[in-house]
């Protein structure tokens, strides 16, 4: 049985910073994944795979450095939802309903991103250990039963984490 839970999170000032900036590294991934996929198939009928795209964020880190700074599993989890995102745009277009291609992201259409399968760790002194981020603060309102898969960190509208 597949569960979520919701805590809230309360990082220092350095460490809201540092969420703020792989907050916008995968912003910039998803839309640069994005633009590679569409101007692929604008110039020759050319799809580009999720393993292709994969590939290229390693030449990516090379060309830019400040990628490094995030986990990397957490921008290929990025490229992950570009590839969603065409596979419903597709799934809708068999369908017949109205299929809504996939849109660039702006600066606050991007809230959040995910450590799929490690990068973190829950720590018993109350904190969340985020990798290239830090221990963060957590409050824990209710036990986690099971083991935990997924961390999807979200920025609120308040600006909360």
């Amino acid at each position: 049985m597949r569960m979520t839970y919701k805590y809230r999170l309360f990082p220092t000032s350095a460490q809201r910073t540092s969420l703020d900036h792989v907050l916008e590294q995968c912003r910039r991934i998803y839309n640069r994944t994005l633009a590679v996929r569409k101007d692929s198939w604008e110039q020759g009928q050319k799809t580009v795979s999720l393993y292709a795209t994969n590939k290229m964020l390693t030449q990516w880190k090379k060309e830019e450095p400040h990628l490094s700074d995030v986990y990397s599993q957490v921008l290929q989890e990025v490229q992950q939802r570009v590839d969603l995102a065409f596979q419903h745009f597709f799934r809708r277009i068999k369908t017949g309903e109205a299929p809504g291609y996939p849109r660039f992201k702006g600066k606050c259409w991007y809230k959040s991103f995910t450590y799929p399968q490690s990068g973190f760790q829950l720590l018993d002194n109350g904190r969340l250990r985020l990798s290239k981020i830090g221990d963060v603060r957590i409050r824990l309102h209710r036990p986690i039963e099971g083991e935990i898969k997924r961390l999807t960190v979200k920025r609120d509208l308040f600006g909360n984490w």
